[in-house]
């Protein structure tokens, strides 16, 4: 299990500092649309200035048509990131576009398809998609390992059912973690590391918890630990 730290602070210079911190440790650094928006390949330059060593997920959660989503996809390799994320409910045709094209490159990033935010709760995403949460999830992430994905983004509560409905080898990215039991916020399936474990989660994604703590560096040396 990986730890990625969100990167979702007001301002690039507010994220620089807190990745200063974090210099010396083995992590990952994602980095979202807030964030890209604002400040653009620049801040993924200045990242790896800091620690060449660090990995960078690049959060946008691509979704268009097939062949835009290849583009973008393209460009985002072209910054060297180590991986991104697009939608699985652009389709299998998108997908596996995305992937062709990927592929066409030596040492392509890991490319996860986005299941079910963890922003829904069940009712929520059955007004949208017409089927729970649980199912829904497990369809996607089918179609993401027939489409050549590495794997997908999904909460705690569905990794392990989505490892036994592809392979174990397929990832799971799980955003909502609070490791320690800290409050859920805007999350509706927000899980603690002890779960993240349990259910084989691959990589866990920790904001807040981290960045606004008085000690980042001793909530991260702290997750590692008890990963």
């Amino acid at each position: 299990m990986k730890l990625c730290v969100a990167l979702d602070l007001p301002s690039k210079s507010e994220n620089l500092a807190l990745i200063q911190k974090l210099k010396s440790e083995d992590v990952w650094l994602k980095v979202g649309l807030r964030s890209f928006i604002r400040d653009g390949e620049s801040l993924l330059r200045e990242m790896k200035s800091i620690n060449p060593n660090f990995k960078i997920f690049l959060d946008l959660k691509i979704h268009d048509i097939p062949n835009t989503m290849a583009d973008a996809a393209e460009s985002m390799v072209s910054l060297g990131v180590d991986m991104f994320n697009i939608h699985a409910s652009s389709g299998i045709k998108a997908m596996r576009m995305v992937m062709d094209r990927v592929n066409t490159y030596a040492n392509p990033p890991i490319v996860l398809a986005v299941t079910a935010l963890t922003s829904f709760d069940n009712a929520s995403f059955e007004a949208i998609y017409h089927t729970s949460i649980a199912q829904k999830a497990v369809d996607f992430a089918k179609d993401a390992h027939a489409s050549g994905l590495h794997g997908v983004v999904c909460s705690v509560y569905e990794s392990l059912d989505i490892k036994a409905h592809t392979a174990s080898s397929f990832l799971t990215l799980t955003p909502g973690i609070r490791p320690f039991g800290e409050s859920s916020n805007d999350q509706e399936r927000v899980a603690d590391l002890e779960t993240a474990k349990l259910q084989k989660s691959d990589f866990i994604v920790v904001g807040r918890p981290i960045y606004h703590s008085a000690d980042p560096l001793g909530v991260v040396k702290k997750i590692i630990e008890n990963i």
